[in-house]
């Protein structure tokens, strides 16, 4: 992506929500909003606008990058595009990846779940006689199913860190000057996590699935073409995609 460099700015508007000053450290930082968001919480009654300010001024500022960026060109540049967006996650993800689950001892009603992934087609090729007169087909493939050794949580402690390379968001931006007014921004996702903004010490991985928290399974599917069959039509196999694991 190329643009001309926007004009710096001296907003401090994220610095103001956080109570903190533009030179503050990452301990400050964290500091500031682990009180804040506590204490404006939607399920202990806080503001929910407050809460997801909070999130918002945390996230840009918790990430060099993004800190960067703002302190140079202000919210407008995050909100172009120049730091992969700001507010652009979920504020109870951001407040789970920071305390590693609820601090309210089961308060709140957000947290890990397991869930189908995305369907999976497999092409299968038969003849126009089988379509005519129908046919049965074996059908072998491979899935990735939540890990039952550790239940998907990828640690045999079920304990997981924010990413330090990404601070949790899974991305990393970089921003390469051009010329003395022509930049180039390149997105992409965070080497250290894969993307997933959360790492496992290696010592508290899970044996089974090496902290990835699904594993293969191999199957064999017996596909029923059914006799008036057409080509392209697909049949369904419910249960039988990818699982994995949401936050939220």
């Amino acid at each position: 992506m190329f643009g001309r460099a926007p004009k710096k700015s001296t907003n401090t508007r994220y610095y103001e929500i956080l109570g903190v000053s533009n030179n503050a450290s990452q301990d400050d930082l964290k500091k500031a909003y682990k009180k804040a968001a506590i204490k404006n919480h939607p399920d202990k009654g806080g503001d929910p606008e407050k809460f997801k300010e909070l999130a918002q001024a945390y996230e840009v500022l918790s990430d060099p990058e993004k800190r960067e960026i703002y302190d140079q060109y202000g919210e407008d540049a995050l909100k172009e595009g120049m730091g992969g967006g700001a507010g652009a996650h979920d504020p109870f993800d951001i407040f789970s990846s920071f305390f590693g689950g609820s601090p309210f001892g089961g308060g709140s009603s957000r947290g890990r779940r397991q869930r189908r992934g995305e369907d999976v087609v497999h092409p299968l090729k038969v003849s126009l006689e089988d379509l005519y007169l129908g046919t049965s087909k074996k059908l072998s493939l491979s899935r990735n199913v939540i890990c039952s050794k550790c239940n998907g949580k990828g640690s045999k402690s079920g304990a997981s860190m924010t990413c330090p390379g990404c601070q949790g968001s899974g991305m990393k931006v970089s921003i390469r000057q051009l010329g003395p007014s022509m930049i180039q921004q390149m997105q992409h996702p965070c080497n250290e996590c894969k993307g997933t903004g959360e790492t496992i010490n290696d010592k508290d991985r899970c044996p089974q699935c090496k902290g990835e928290k699904v594993v293969q399974e191999k199957k064999v599917l017996e596909v029923i073409v059914e006799k008036g069959m057409q080509n392209g039509q697909k049949i369904t196999f419910p249960g039988e995609a990818d699982e994995a694991v949401c936050i939220v």
